[in-house]
């Protein structure tokens, strides 16, 4: 029995997100010829992974003749969130000021930085009552 897709994001289907984010939309071929100019990629590889991706919920295809054409069914902002809210679920029991306090303990967040956070939070708080 196949093992369910993974709700995660991987690099290889990151990469293929980041060129359907950039064109828009685009063939199995444009996608593979785009991913090409950094490191080889088999055309199958890719088509395979467009597969993955769709079964994800992440991309939409339409045929035109032979080709599929394939569209990011997300912007990078939910793909974002996705990752993020599974992020904090997996490894911070869902709480985000889990994930927030481990950022500023373990990854140096300046006295600045945690002032335009503060400023942020203010905002969005004052527009969420509004």
């Amino acid at each position: 029995m196949a093992r369910p897709p993974s709700a995660t994001v991987t690099d290889a289907e990151q990469a293929i997100l980041e060129v359907l984010w950039e064109l828009g939309e685009a063939s199995v071929r444009e996608v593979a010829d785009r991913l090409s100019l950094h490191k080889p990629v088999a055309y199958t590889t890719v088509l395979t992974m467009l597969g993955v991706l769709h079964k994800k919920d992440l991309v939409t295809f339409r045929q035109e003749g032979r080709a599929f054409i394939y569209k990011p069914a997300l912007t990078k902002d939910d793909v974002r969130d996705r990752a993020l809210g599974n992020l904090v679920t997996q490894l911070f029991d869902g709480s985000p000021e889990m994930l927030a306090l481990h950022l500023f303990k373990h990854h140096g967040v300046d006295a600045q930085k945690v002032q335009a956070l503060r400023e942020k939070v203010k905002a969005a708080k004052n527009k969420k009552g509004a």
